[in-house]
Formats: C-alpha cells, structure tokens, sequence
C-alpha cells in the first residue's frame, strides 16, 4: 500500500471497489481510493435519480474520467434518498476525497443485515494484492 492510499475501517467493501458507510437503515456509497487511482481524473458522474432503486451487484451509475468511462455497482439493495448534487460541478472530488466529498449517493438499504455480505477493510485490502 503506497502512502496516499486510505481504506477507513468504519466502512464495508464491495469487490467492484465501492465502499458503504452505515448509517441505521440508509447507507451511503462511493468508491474506494483504488477505483479513483486506476480511473485517473474524473471528469463526469452519472448518477441515479431520488426515488430510483438500485440492485446489489448491478450499474447504478457511471464516472467518466480521462482514461475510461467506468459503470458504478451498488454493494447492496435499496431507494436512493439523495444524490451528492456536489458532484456534478466537482467531479474531480472523487479523486481529491473519496470517502468524505466524494460520495456518490444516499440509499435507505431494503435489507440493512446485507452488510454482512460485503468485505471488512483488511479482506477488501488483501483482495489488492
């Protein structure tokens, strides 16, 4: 692990590189150090409307960045409650702080207990290697 990467311990890990933060029965989503480090400069974010839902383990959005346009895929099930509307003026936030101003969406999780199924740090870490 070089110096500038960071991987919170409070957070759960999807293997696509996305992380969840818990917050009762909403979790928020965002990508991990690594999935910024090998897009490059974000550019542009797609992301879902307020009221969709998104699945585990399918697209929920896109980040364009000069290297690629990569799809985003949700660790977990649920209704997005809100959209870091920050984002589209700033996509670059992503790269400069993506576990703080660079989350991505707000979702009320259908089954909170899914948690379980997605890696803690030192798993999601070792899965790098």
């Amino acid at each position: 692990m070089t110096s500038d990467e960071r991987y919170p311990d409070e957070l759960r890990y999807h293997p696509e590189h996305d992380w969840v933060r818990i917050d009762g029965d909403d979790a928020v989503f965002g990508i991990t150090w690594h999935a910024q480090d090998a897009l490059g400069e974000i550019v542009y974010v797609d992301l879902p409307e307020i009221g969709s839902s998104v699945e585990a383990g399918s697209s929920y959005g896109e980040l364009e960045s000069v290297k690629a346009v990569s799809d985003v895929i949700a660790p977990l099930s649920g209704e997005v409650v809100a959209v870091n509307e920050a984002l589209t003026d700033n996509p670059a936030l992503l790269n400069e702080e993506p576990y703080e101003g660079g989350w991505l969406i707000r979702v009320r999780l259908d089954d909170p207990g899914a948690v379980d199924t997605l890696l803690v740090r030192d798993a999601y870490v070792s899965s790098l290697a």
